[in-house]
């Protein structure tokens, strides 16, 4: 089986594939997907002494761990004002600093087991594209006393170092926080993984499961896989296999492009390895990759399959619009994923059956919520915290079906409407 054509997959480290589950095999836990928030929680398992078996539909890291921006910083896709009015002040706070823990997980795993092909690279600037300032400083200010954590606020000439455009008033830089090829750090998450013991099947979509208190058996096409435990984290490819499930998430798609070889023309434009979000709520996100030779640049979302090229040339209107100077530089590639959301915009982590578990809808989070995620709920069944418990708050409420998706999209248009109307006032 070949991954979708992207640059991550034109440019992956490793292309091993791991065969198809065949037969009966029995362990502790088995996890179904191979994405992120699957791999790591079968890695925290691993290491807490569980026997675990991941299956994977098609080959770890199809879905969006494999193609995302790869991003890793301490965020979650829901507002800190949201998430406050809903578990208050404390909670809150306890939440974000889950989120921090989650960006050193990811660096951590990193190190240990030596994926350099991931190619991390520190830095994340957060920029504003209308003239107010106040509230960034002091939302650094509460950062530094709260979570002793450094985020740097950037005037307009300190961007203007970084970046050579006026679209820019304003910004956050956040040194800790990094970027890195999203493919390679699974693959490598991967080979982590079967060095401590766990077994991986690809080519191997879970077609039934007996659900039993004491054992849990998942079925795939020529196989069986009989365990106490089952954790589903199958994100915006969920299926009908957990009805509960596929009812709780909105599979969104989202798009990226990567140009041509040209880093002469790039860096006549973007001077810094940092990766960019802009302000809007419909956010652009961009960074220079292949040591400043290409730039990557993702943004727009769909709640049904649209064409990548049609996107793209969305995408380069906006990035001729920051960057004129880039009117020249040309798509080598574009590609999209599905990517999974809550109707509450938080990750899903939590337990809807006697050793029945659940890590999903990570959609616009980050890369560290798949790593907190995996670490909390491996620390449940393992017995050795209830910090999954921060989740439940945020279960697996409905989304709304086909309904759930036409207003998904559209809220995403008023904020579209919402950040042009902003930016001329």
């Amino acid at each position: 089986m070949t991954y979708p054509d992207t640059w991550y997959s034109r440019s992956v480290a490793d292309t091993s594939e791991r065969p198809a589950l065949s037969g009966s095999e029995e362990c502790d836990s088995v996890v179904v997907g191979g994405g992120l928030a699957g791999l790591t929680t079968a890695l925290e398992l691993q290491r807490g002494g569980e026997s675990v078996i991941v299956l994977e539909a098609e080959r770890v890291g199809f879905g969006a761990s494999g193609r995302n921006g790869g991003i890793v910083s301490p965020a979650f896709a829901c507002s800190d004002e949201r998430i406050e009015a809903r578990v208050g002040r404390d909670r809150a706070r306890d939440l974000h600093r889950l989120s921090i823990e989650g960006v050193e997980r990811v660096r951590a795993n990193i190190a240990e087991f030596g994926i350099t092909a991931a190619g991390p690279v520190p830095g994340i600037l957060h920029l504003r594209r209308y003239d107010r300032k106040d509230d960034l400083i002091a939302h650094a200010e509460t950062f530094a006393r709260d979570y002793g954590y450094q985020l740097d606020y950037l005037d307009r000439a300190a961007i203007r170092e970084r970046l050579v455009t006026d679209r820019y008033h304003h910004g956050i830089g956040d040194p800790n926080a990094f970027h890195i090829h999203p493919l390679n750090y699974v693959r490598g998450l991967t080979a982590g993984l079967e060095r401590l013991g766990g077994r991986i099947f690809e080519a191997s979509p879970a077609v039934g499961h007996t659900l039993d208190p004491v054992r849990k058996t998942v079925r795939s096409a020529q196989g069986a896989v009989s365990a106490r435990n089952v954790i589903f984290a199958t994100g915006g490819y969920t299926g009908g296999l957990m009805p509960r499930l596929k009812r709780a998430i909105l599979p969104i798609a989202t798009y990226m492009m990567v140009s041509d070889d040209a880093p002469d023309l790039i860096a006549s434009a973007i001077r810094t390895p940092e990766a960019v979000f802009d302000d809007r709520r419909a956010a652009d996100y961009y960074r220079v990759t292949d040591d400043g030779r290409r730039l990557l640049w993702g943004g727009r979302i769909t709640t049904r399959a649209a064409n990548p090229a049609g996107v793209a040339r969305e995408l380069r209107q906006q990035m001729v619009g920051a960057y004129p100077q880039l009117a020249g530089l040309r798509t080598e590639l574009a590609w999209s994923g599905l990517m999974g959301y809550s109707r509450h915009f938080m990750p899903q982590i939590g337990q809807s059956a006697p050793g029945v578990w659940h890590a999903t809808a990570f959609g616009g989070h980050g890369l560290n919520t798949t790593a907190i995620a995996g670490k909390v709920l491996a620390e449940a069944i393992l017995g050795q915290s209830r910090r999954i418990e921060m989740f439940a708050p945020f279960g697996l409420d409905w989304a709304g079906g086909p309904a759930g998706l036409a207003a998904a999209q559209m809220t995403y248009w008023a904020l579209q409407l919402q950040d042009w109307w902003r930016e001329r006032r």
